[in-house]
C-alpha cells in the first residue's frame, strides 16, 4: 500500500497568511475584524493576531458577501445576523459548484 501523507491543518494562522489566502492587504483583515463581531482572533503576548480555522471560514463568508456579491459592509453584517444559516448554505453551494466547474474544465482540457 503506498504511503499517503495526511493533510496537516494548522491550529492558528497569522494575519499575513490570512491576507495572502484572500489576496488582500492585512489592513483589510484588521478592518473586517473590527467591523464583524464573528471574527475573534487570539492574540499572543506580543499582540499578534492568530486566526483559527473557524475565523477563516467566517472570512470566507464575509469575502463572498462583500467582494463577490458586492454587498456593503452594513448589508453583509445584517445578512449574517438575520439569516446566518441561509448565508452559510448559499456559500457552500456556490463553493461546491465552483469545484464541480473546475473539475469539468480540467476534464475538458485533458480530452482536447
Amino acid at each position: 500500500m503506498p504511503y499517503k501523507e495526511t493533510k496537516v491543518e494548522k491550529l492558528y494562522y497569522s494575519i499575513g497568511e490570512v491576507a495572502e489566502m484572500f489576496k488582500v492587504n492585512t489592513s483589510l483583515i484588521r478592518f473586517w475584524e473590527k467591523e464583524f463581531s464573528i471574527i475573534k482572533p487570539h492574540k499572543n503576548k506580543k499582540g499578534n493576531r492568530l486566526f483559527t480555522p473557524k475565523d477563516i471560514e467566517n472570512f470566507h463568508l464575509i469575502f463572498h458577501l462583500v467582494k463577490e456579491k458586492g454587498m456593503t459592509l452594513k448589508g453583509a453584517q445584517k445578512k449574517l445576523k438575520e439569516n446566518r444559516e441561509d448565508t452559510i448554505n448559499n456559500f457552500e453551494v456556490v463553493a461546491r459548484l465552483k469545484e464541480v466547474r473546475n473539475l469539468l474544465v480540467e476534464i475538458r482540457d485533458n480530452l482536447e
